[in-house]
């Protein structure tokens, strides 16, 4: 229970709902209700299949690539320390959001469900590299693996839902509240990101008591000089 509240706040930071469905009911303004409501599914399914994918062939990736679990740690940890300082500060990030550039290439497509709702609004580098880093974090828990997993269906299942019914939601929360939750959403992701950085330095042995003894030993002492 624990783990999947570790990994719903996780995914629900670095997918942002709510800022997904306030870009959706943009993007969408033009569109009759029933299309506006098939977009949003097929682009659910889409981002899914992606994060699915992401999610359990990440341990065969990192094998490949020659990543070591402390490494991925650290490095995602500082990924996701990026996105949740942009998140307190109620920035756009690449991360977690589109670029100018993609918002106006979307602005002509007549189908935005792959993109960019599916990625990288939805399925984007920080859900993917969360959901690499939390699966491979549980490695030989089965019962945390499934919680990770149960998490993410979770929230792309609340994302549906916002989707559905973007308009409304943008109308009563407006701007501000919409801030409000996604900043405190960010702090409790930079305490998460940092925690994950902590792990991946100690997990590494970088300081640990081996590491230290190695080093000392390959320092050359200096020869003794008498008086």
């Amino acid at each position: 229970m624990e783990y999947f509240i570790v990994a719903f706040m996780t995914f629900f930071a670095t997918i942002g709902p709510l800022d997904v469905a306030a870009v959706f009911a943009a993007l969408t303004a033009r569109y009759k209700p029933r299309e506006a409501r098939k977009m949003a599914v097929k682009g659910i399914l889409i981002s899914i299949s992606i994060l699915l994918l992401f999610a359990l062939s990440g341990e065969w990736l990192l094998s490949q690539l020659g990543i070591s679990l402390a490494a991925l740690r650290a490095g995602g940890g500082i990924l996701l320390l990026l996105i949740g300082i942009d998140m307190v500060f109620a920035r756009t990030s690449g991360g977690t959001s589109t670029t100018a550039d993609e918002e106006e290439e979307a602005i002509t497509r007549e189908d935005i469900s792959v993109f960019p709702l599916a990625t990288p609004l939805i399925a984007g580098p920080g859900s993917m590299g969360a959901s690499i880093l939390l699966m491979a974090n549980a490695e030989g828990h089965p019962w945390q693996q499934g919680a990770v997993l149960l998490a993410l269906a979770a929230i792309l299942l609340l994302t549906l839902v916002m989707l559905l019914a973007a308009a409304q939601i943008q109308r009563i929360l407006g701007v501000t509240g919409m801030h409000v939750i996604t900043r405190v959403f960010g702090v409790l992701l930079t305490a998460l990101a940092v925690q994950f950085i902590f792990d991946g330095v100690v997990s590494s042995g970088v300081f640990s008591g081996k590491a230290a003894q190695e080093t000392a030993e390959m320092v050359i002492p200096l020869p003794h000089q008498s008086g």
